[in-house]
């Protein structure tokens, strides 16, 4: 696959996520207007980085497993 495509695949999934988990399920009424949907993407952005769980990265956020990785890159060339 080219790596257009999985950048196109992966986008499109994400906003699948988002539009699943936020915009379709976590609201039984409809949106007050454009700022309450800033704000709250805003907070699901921050949750998806920084405190969700991903099984195939050792069970930890992706700002975690990023975070981890700079280290050991820094550790290598020292």
């Amino acid at each position: 696959m080219h790596s257009t495509a999985r950048s196109n695949a992966l986008q499109e999934s994400t906003i699948g996520l988002y539009k699943t988990e936020l915009i379709d399920h976590e609201r039984t009424a409809t949106w007050s207007g454009a700022a309450e949907v800033e704000r709250e993407t805003a907070g699901w952005v921050q949750w998806f980085n920084d405190t969700r769980i991903h099984h195939s990265i050792g069970r930890m956020s992706p700002v975690r497993y990023e975070t981890l990785w700079a280290a050991s890159l820094t550790a290598e060339s020292a």
